[in-house]
């Protein structure tokens, strides 16, 4: 990390370049939540099945951003990246042309291969390139550029939707590619020397075996009985391959992920303050847009034009949040942001039985104010837990949480709210009730998230030390 003051147009250059990648991801992933129901329709395919679009994509990821600190060893960046943005426009093609549902599914795999590269690619940059006194502000803005995808990922889908229809949303991102691709070339150097370093293939599918059998089987509870292969024995698949995980990881000089960060309490309290938040997160992105048109009945870019306003709030949010940071310490941000979440949820839940399209609007801003504050705090105070040599390991493991538990929320609310629609025979109905039910659970999370945070800051928090 630099002591120096200054930061370079080449060093946020390469950070805006790693930063369009996360971007081009996200941007996909909430438009396609907007194109769910015109999706189900032109395919066949039920709710359950459509949400796989955004929890393939996850798995994908999650299973690739454990590698991130051993690859950022072993690999020079620039060329970590060329492999990342190569994935990532074969899969946007992919998806573009698709002629059937499979060939799409196949096609969000692929641009998860490059988001699992590219998405730790832009914190480390910033954690090894940026001086110390601008770490927070920076962070804010690296979380700024994927926030600000879905503040206009949903309307963005629902022009399209109404306009051209669902495979522009593809054809729409090349050119942002493009200019990724010219910037990654152009800006993105090796400040560190690569080392030799081995991957480890049992940890690598361990790990990947662990993540599909929780998503999978959180995916399908709620909609086939529990005592079966579809939930609980993919849960206990997870659950063993995860074991083993940490088994093998114990014995490896050299783990994909250092778990012994994990005997950091400040680190892990961070963490899993940072899990509840992801969750939350990706199930009202899921829940609000749906809600919206099946419930509301309202088209795919009114779906889109409700809950921009807040998605643009918490995306503009990130950096002040850092700012704040950096000035006073992860005090303020983090306190405020834990109680304007959990006031948001509350808010979504008490309105849960007539959520109109005011309700959503305006407690969706109080929720996406309170993650745009202390979203990326929880990330950027969390890595200040740990040494600077452990930066990538920590970075790695943020990543690999941030991932995992968005997949999560995605399967939690999809299946809650596959189960109402089954249960009440009726789809609005049953989306209602699927809806509120996750509410349910949503605010008992960030009730927790604001247990943590506030224990975290207990005492005054200190400026970061320039």
């Amino acid at each position: 990390m630099t002591e120096s003051n200054h930061l370079s147009l080449a060093t946020v250059l390469a950070i805006v370049a790693t930063g369009l990648m996360s971007f081009c991801g996200v941007i996909v992933e909430t438009a396609m939540n907007i194109t769910f129901p015109t999706l189900m329709t032109e395919f066949h395919v039920t709710t359950n099945t459509v949400q796989w679009l955004t929890t393939v994509y996850l798995l994908v990821v999650a299973a690739l951003v454990p590698l991130s600190a051993t690859l950022k060893r072993r690999f020079r960046t620039r060329s970590l990246f060329l492999v990342a943005i190569s994935c990532f426009i074969l899969g946007v093609l992919m998806d573009a042309l698709a002629p059937r549902f499979v060939w799409l599914l196949l096609g969000r795999a692929v641009q998860g291969l490059g988001t699992g590269i590219a998405l730790p690619l832009m914190f480390n940059i910033i954690l090894e390139q940026v001086p110390q006194a601008l770490i927070g502000t920076m962070m804010g803005v690296g979380t700024m550029i994927t926030g600000v995808a879905p503040a206009i990922g949903p309307t963005f889908g629902g022009v399209l939707v109404a306009t051209l229809g669902w495979r522009s949303v593809f054809w729409f991102l090349l050119p942002v590619l493009v200019v990724a691709l010219i910037l990654g070339i152009t800006c993105i150097r090796q400040v560190s020397p690569t080392q030799a370093a081995r991957i480890d293939s049992a940890s690598v599918a361990l790990i990947s075996l662990t993540f599909a059998g929780l998503i999978y089987g959180l995916a399908n509870l709620g909609t086939v009985p529990f005592w079966g292969l579809q939930v609980a024995g993919a849960l206990a698949i997870g659950l063993i391959a995860l074991v083993g995980f940490v088994w093998r990881s114990r014995r490896l000089a050299a783990p994909i992920l250092n778990l012994q960060l994990f005997a950091n309490r400040g680190f892990t309290t961070h963490l899993l303050a940072f899990a509840c938040l992801q969750v939350a997160a990706l199930s009202l992105s899921f829940l609000l847009p749906n809600a919206i048109q099946l419930v509301n009945h309202r088209s795919a870019l009114i779906a889109g034009l409700v809950v921009l306003p807040g998605a643009a709030l918490g995306a503009t949010a990130g950096p002040w949040g850092g700012r704040l940071l950096d000035a006073h310490g992860a005090r303020l941000p983090l306190r405020a942001g834990a109680l304007l979440t959990l006031a948001g949820l509350l808010g979504l839940l008490g309105f849960a039985a007539h959520l109109s399209d005011t309700a959503i609007l305006g407690c969706y801003c109080v929720f996406m104010l309170g993650m745009g504050v202390s979203y990326g705090n929880l990330m950027t105070s969390g890595l200040q837990a740990l040494p600077a040599e452990s930066h990538p390991d920590g970075n790695a493991i943020f990543n690999t949480a941030q991932q995992f538990f968005a997949a999560v929320g995605t399967s939690l609310a999809a299946s809650l709210v596959a189960a109402g629609q089954a249960e009440s025979g009726r789809l609005a109905a049953g989306t209602v009730t699927g809806t509120a039910k996750t509410l349910v659970i949503l605010v008992g999370l960030m009730a927790v998230e604001a247990v943590l945070a506030f224990a975290l800051t207990r005492r005054p928090a200190k400026k970061m030390v320039h």
